[in-house]
């Protein structure tokens, strides 16, 4: 639900009209089914074979703390700095970090409550994910699913409740007016407490455009044994570049109820709107155009204090096709097992995001670290820097980046976080096997130390393969 996004809910058509009515039959059926609902503080699905885990908060915390502030960011007030007021969507609340809207319950959840003061003025919050690197790797799959209730209310006294999970395209960052074309993810969105979730990809133009803005091209299902609003439910997109033709596919407790192909649009929509990371939103806003569409809201008979309940959020990837890394994590080695001043292959990480393996054509052959990008990294454990410090970092780097796109490798010890120890700038090579070796300075380092390698660029494309890396004194 950024800014400009949400307009899209003041609906050009009767279908929205159509479909909901339709939805509500279905509602009427499924409340009335019985189901026993696993606990409401469930911990997150083991990680299944052939996947990696590469993000996951349980909520896990003191009742009335925060969020993990090293995950989440709060976004408050009424939109971004310089974009536009009530995030563009029409919607009244002002977003806080107040405990009162959003909180762990310590029991294992995530709590974004709507409150109304005695002005008659409401608040709520919206919590994002710092990283936005979240896509899939070449030929792979990218899986983002949370376990969520909805505020459980329901008739008129939800009139304008709109919660909603959902990811955005990293580029709307610091712009705040690139949408649709940056893309948008809309895991599950509910209005008025229809016993209801709508799933929809957003791309391309608006008004009208490739992806019928400013409705986009959704799908909608019902909650089956408990409603939305009475129990917990998993909602999932699977992002699947392992396809002949790449697609999104929206689940409901396991049910794929909702896919958008790539040959659905143009491919240079398509492309706009992927090739870049995501970030991760949880909120819930009150009034907007998405609930103009459903009869409005909220109003004097609506009741605050009705939280969306999340229980965990989780990501996965899958790796596909020939640059398919081992099922298994690589084994970390013991402290020192790694000799900083021996070739350190690329591949060999112990943990990582947003990148993918391939064959090399390099001198020695094997693999190669490819599609990095902004906010990509990897991490090496146990890296022995001996006691004679370390003062170069060497990597042997290729890029097919197009004109103006480039972008940094970054050396950093111990943590993300950590202020790189020494970096360099790289740009085309010639080609994503035009192999070179790159020297850098870096700080004095010695001593063991775990070593991240982190990638940064003003850009969101691609800008570096890496084949491997090592120090020198």
């Amino acid at each position: 639900m950024p800014e400009t996004p949400r307009r899209r809910r003041r609906p050009d058509t009767r279908r929205s009209v159509i479909a909901a009515l339709g939805a509500m039959a279905v509602a009427v059926a499924a409340a009335a089914a019985v189901a026993v609902t696993p606990p409401a503080n469930a911990a997150a699905p083991p990680t299944p074979a052939g996947w990696t885990r590469v993000f996951l908060d349980d909520f896990n915390g003191a009742a009335g703390s925060g969020v993990n502030t090293t995950d989440w960011q709060y976004t408050t007030g009424r939109g971004y700095p310089g974009g536009p007021t009530g995030f563009g969507t029409g919607e009244i609340e002002t977003m806080t970090a107040d405990p009162a809207n959003v909180s762990l319950d310590g029991a294992g959840n995530l709590k974004i409550t709507p409150r109304r003061d005695a002005a008659g003025n409401w608040t709520s919050a919206r919590v994002e994910s710092r990283r936005s690197d979240f896509r899939p790797p070449a030929g792979g799959t990218l899986r983002t699913e949370a376990r969520i209730q909805m505020p459980n209310v329901t008739g008129a006294a939800a009139k304008g409740y709109w919660p909603a999970f959902w990811m955005l395209g990293a580029p709307y960052r610091g712009n705040w007016w690139n949408w649709p074309g940056i893309g948008e993810l809309d895991i599950m969105e509910n209005v008025q407490g229809l016993n209801n979730e709508w799933a929809t990809m957003h791309c391309g133009t608006s008004p009208g455009g490739p992806c019928n803005e400013t409705s986009g091209i959704g799908g909608q299902r019902a909650c089956t044994g408990t409603t939305c609003q009475a129990g917990f439910h998993t909602y999932a997109v699977e992002w699947d570049r392992s396809t002949a033709v790449e697609e999104m596919r929206f689940y409901l407790d396991g049910v794929n109820f909702h896919t958008v192909k790539a040959n659905q649009v143009d491919a240079a929509t398509w492309a706009n709107a992927t090739d870049h990371g995501y970030f991760i939103i949880l909120n819930v806003a009150m009034g907007g155009g998405f609930p103009d569409a459903f009869g409005g809201g909220p109003d004097a008979g609506t009741e605050p204090g009705h939280p969306m309940v999340v229980d965990y959020v989780s990501v996965l990837q899958k790796p596909g096709g020939a640059t398919t890394p081992p099922t298994t994590p690589p084994t970390t080695p013991p402290s020192g097992a790694r000799d900083a001043y021996a070739a350190i292959q690329a591949e060999s990480y112990d943990d990582q995001a947003g990148t993918a393996k391939e064959t090399t054509s390099d001198t020695g052959g094997g693999q190669d670290l490819a599609s990095l990008a902004n906010g990509d990294w990897a991490l090496y454990r146990g890296v022995d820097f001996g006691a004679s410090a370390a003062r170069q970092f060497y990597a042997r780097v290729a890029s097919g980046a197009a004109g103006g796109v480039s972008g940094l490798v970054e050396v950093r010890l111990d943590s993300r976080s950590s202020a790189p120890v020494g970096s360099f700038s790289v740009a085309g090579t010639g080609g994503w096997q035009s192999w070179r070796t790159v020297p850098a300075n870096i700080s004095a380092v010695t001593g063991t130390h775990d070593v991240y390698l982190t990638f940064t660029s003003g850009q969101p494309a691609d800008f570096v393969n890496v084949n491997w890396f090592d120090f020198g004194h």
